[in-house]
């Protein structure tokens, strides 16, 4: 699907994927970024546990918000595809200010809200100006190609990831959660020989991507972000490997982002940032 179209003089929402296991505690710094840029002691958020079988997950998040200082948070769980045409369920959702999934099992997620009123109302939103965010599960599932799952490595094969239709909030790049922590470079790698127009997104764990409204990433948190840009991909052996081969991409660009750095989604352009400043 495509991602809702701005309205002219109108601009989008920010999307925030999150790598998992982001601090809660001791300095949570990127949910309070999350609660700020929704409004602050004026957020409106709604959590959306779905992906997770926990059923402490929304009720931890609700606690969370609500100590950063959001003035409104409420949980709203989908157990049925039928549960996400719900009239109140929607009205709810057209209040918010932030959006916020949870981590779990990404499939569980697009299989219960994929396609439904729901999700179209939050692309709908974001394109008006709603800020929606996820960790991990969440966060894989908010481009329009989502990693459903795949293997740990750092070599591509072509058994390497199966993608699956995600939110659609954006068609530009494709994430992958948990990213150092469990070696994922290699499926990150399959994923963009299937779709070289992505760019490819690798979160390491307390790590968010803060995408602003003109696509440009900013990266928040204690880890690191992997951007893969395949645009000037020369040579990929994908469409000739066996599924269990390693597969040959020639022309990739790598870039390491650490907190402060920025990429273009554009331009595909990478900053240092603050980090190009020098002490006097």
């Amino acid at each position: 699907m495509c991602p809702s179209k701005v309205r002219e003089g109108g601009e989008r929402g920010w999307i925030i994927p999150i790598g998992g296991a982001e601090e809660k505690q001791h300095d949570p710094a990127i949910l309070r970024r999350f609660i700020e840029l929704a409004g602050g002691s004026a957020a409106d958020v709604v959590v959306i546990p779905t992906a997770s079988r926990l059923a402490e997950t929304g009720e931890r998040y609700r606690t969370l918000f609500g100590d950063l200082g959001a003035r409104r948070v409420d949980v709203l769980d989908f157990d049925t595809r039928r549960d996400a045409e719900e009239r109140n369920r929607l009205d709810r959702l057209a209040k918010a200010s932030g959006v916020f999934f949870t981590g779990g099992n990404q499939l569980r997620l697009s299989t219960l809200i994929g396609g439904t009123p729901v999700a179209k109302l939050i692309r709908a939103r974001n394109a008006e100006g709603l800020h929606v965010a996820g960790t991990s599960a969440g966060a894989a599932i908010l481009s329009e190609h989502m990693i459903a799952f795949g293997t740990e490595g750092s070599s591509p094969r072509a058994s390497s990831v199966r993608l699956a239709p995600g939110l659609g909030l954006t068609n530009r790049f494709v994430i992958d959660q948990h990213f150092r922590q469990r070696d994922r470079l290699g499926r990150l790698l399959a994923a963009l020989a299937y779709n070289p127009f992505a760019v490819g997104i690798g979160l390491d764990e307390d790590t968010a991507a803060f995408i602003r409204p003109d696509d440009t990433l900013e990266v928040v948190g204690s880890g690191g972000v992997t951007v893969v840009d395949a645009s000037r991909l020369q040579f990929s052996s994908m469409d000739r490997a066996d599924e269990d081969e390693p597969v040959c991409l020639l022309g990739l660009t790598v870039h390491i982002l650490v907190a402060g750095a920025t990429f273009n989604l554009h331009t595909r352009q990478a900053s240092a940032g603050r980090l190009a400043v020098r002490k006097q």
